[in-house]
């Protein structure tokens, strides 16, 4: 079992919240494993059918029923004293909450759970294979899994596709496994990943978390490394930087349509009109938040650069000596 390094930032512990939910009672001993992947995948559903039972809440509409990073425990099939603390968490684009306050959420509870030297055992990450294509909010959550996950964990990730009863033919869903191993997931299956079928069953659901345990536990995925031993801000992080690029191209596109609306209501606009304009002004404002919230604050910069001019002083001085 890898040594777990030494932690020295603190500055993640200023993104808790009140209402943040994290164990009342976190153990050395623990093994965590967190359940990925956008709103609708299937997430709470595979959690359920591992557990037995309707532990997790599950959305039969178009909104997210995980708001908030739930945890479920069980005890491990080899070691009854040691604990499997599975972790449902919810899809960036969510209907109700904003993607900074999603990052905020998945990498405070990550933060924590390193901080109590918990152990990583694997990722579990999902995808609807009824999607025909990749694009959008599958887009943006995988983009946004591999920022917090980094590369050294990658090894240690199963991406399972869901779902293949709605599809109306095997060959459909065969079609677009094969794009997303040979494209989208390409690398990630180059780097050590395994891709399964979800089939619906409490059998394969435990098998596929044994696998899991049966691998070396990861030291730490990029994030918990960028918060907790690095001391990086969250907007600092690269899911952070990855995130608020995502929502300055959002901007960008939101403005444009403004633009678009204004020259396309000459003269006296209509209800609807007006009622779009003010929607998409909503939208600008809210994403202008977001971007706000994740800019890097100017004396954080400054300390930074000069730390990095010390570094390089030093260096140069040693060098000469």
């Amino acid at each position: 079992m890898g040594q777990l390094k030494g932690r020295k930032g603190t500055a993640w512990k200023r993104e808790i919240k009140a209402d943040d939910v994290f164990l009342s009672d976190p153990r050395e001993s623990d093994m965590v494993v967190p359940i990925m992947g956008p709103s609708g995948s299937g997430k709470s559903t595979f959690i359920n059918i591992l557990i037995g039972q309707e532990v997790a809440s599950v959305g039969h509409e178009l909104q997210s029923h995980t708001a908030y990073i739930q945890h479920f425990t069980l005890l491990h099939p080899d070691y009854p004293n040691r604990r499997i603390v599975i972790i449902d968490t919810p899809g960036f684009d969510d209907s109700d909450i904003d993607d900074r306050e999603i990052l905020r959420r998945i990498a405070v509870w990550l933060a924590r759970s390193y901080d109590a030297r918990m152990r990583l055992a694997g990722i579990i990450y999902l995808h609807e294979i009824t999607q025909p294509r990749m694009l959008g909010t599958s887009r943006k959550n995988l983009d946004m899994f591999t920022r917090l996950c980094g590369p050294e964990a990658i090894k240690n990730v199963i991406l399972i596709t869901t779902k293949w009863d709605e599809l109306s033919s095997e060959g459909i869903g065969k079609l677009r496994e094969s794009q997303l191993k040979g494209e989208h997931w390409k690398h990630m299956v180059e780097m050590g990943s395994r891709v399964h079928r979800f089939d619906g069953t409490q059998r394969l659901a435990r098998r596929i978390v044994n696998y899991i345990l049966a691998k070396q536990p990861i030291d730490a995925v990029q994030i918990q490394t960028e918060l907790v031993q690095i001391g990086d801000l969250l907007a600092e992080t690269e899911a952070g930087r990855t995130l608020r690029y995502t929502l300055q191209d959002l901007l960008k596109k939101q403005k444009a349509m403004s633009t678009k609306m204004r020259n396309s209501s000459e003269g006296d606009p209509s209800m609807h009109e007006k009622a779009l304009a003010l929607e998409n002004e909503e939208k600008i404002r809210h994403t202008l938040k977001q971007i706000k919230e994740l800019n890097i604050p100017l004396s954080r910069k400054i300390t930074k650069f000069l730390g990095l001019v010390v570094g390089v002083i030093i260096f140069s001085s040693d060098s000469y000596q």
